[in-house]
């Protein structure tokens, strides 16, 4: 399995990456939506070079050492290139520049997605880089209704019920919840620091239906579902996190 499917994907992923600024090169984001470069896909490809790397040096493949590099320069890149002074946080994506290979414009509508930064090993939690990005998608992506829940990105328009963007920048979603009850989970240093995320996965539980289904998203007015029921996704977060949450709160 290491040989057949480990090693050409790693290989794949350090090789489809922008020598000038080590970041992967463009493909389409994870809300299948837009082209770019995102944080979420930077996010995800180091997280899966350092597993590879990981995995070459159980085997003594010296390939490990290509592996960890090549997760090294993402981070760098990522730090150099999606990291905004002016806004003191992430850009969620880069947009190339025509012709210009080492160019981007940065998209900085927040988005739930920076999660990513953090969530599989980039940056620590507790980095303030990552502090100011997610302090940023929780005070802006909460929804101010009595549904409550965080939305995908700001003005989002997939399954709009409101045009009031202000206090609803979309509707609530469930793994965008969670992710933010990962990031407190992360950076807690005391079991008092848990509460808000133990409050989210609460909200989670009680959004369910009756037979115990998460849906996609629901209406920010009622909370009735929206879209797919059940998202396998939303489940597959719910239990992640849970298990984040017990994991950590043993540890104190």
């Amino acid at each position: 399995m290491y040989d057949n499917l480990a090693v050409p994907c790693a290989d794949f992923l350090a090789a489809y990456r922008n020598p000038e600024t080590g970041l992967p090169l463009p493909s389409y984001d994870l809300w299948e939506e837009r082209r770019g470069v995102h944080a979420y896909t930077c996010g995800t490809l180091y997280g899966a070079l350092d597993a590879a790397a990981q995995l070459a040096g159980l085997f003594g493949d010296e390939r490990a050492t290509n592996y960890r590099m090549a997760a090294d320069e993402v981070r760098e890149g990522m730090a150099r290139h999606l990291w905004s002074e002016e806004h003191g946080r992430f850009a969620r994506r880069l947009m190339p520049i025509r012709d210009e290979p080492a160019r981007y414009h940065q998209d900085m509508v927040i988005d739930s997605a920076l999660h990513a930064l953090f969530a599989f090993g980039a940056f620590a939690p507790d980095d303030p880089r990552i502090q100011s990005t997610m302090r940023a998608v929780v005070s802006r992506l909460w929804v101010q209704t009595e549904v409550g829940g965080f939305a995908r990105y700001e003005a989002d328009y997939y399954f709009r019920r409101s045009e009031d963007f202000g206090p609803i920048p979309g509707n609530p979603w469930f793994i965008c919840t969670l992710w933010a009850a990962q990031w407190y989970i992360a950076q807690a240093k005391s079991r008092q620091e848990m509460i808000t995320a133990l409050e989210l996965l609460l909200w989670s539980a009680s959004r369910a239906m009756p037979s115990g289904i998460l849906a996609e998203q629901l209406h920010p007015h009622t909370g009735e579902p929206l879209s797919v029921a059940p998202l396998t996704w939303s489940h597959a977060e719910f239990i992640a996190t849970t298990l984040d949450y017990l994991d950590k709160l043993r540890s104190f």
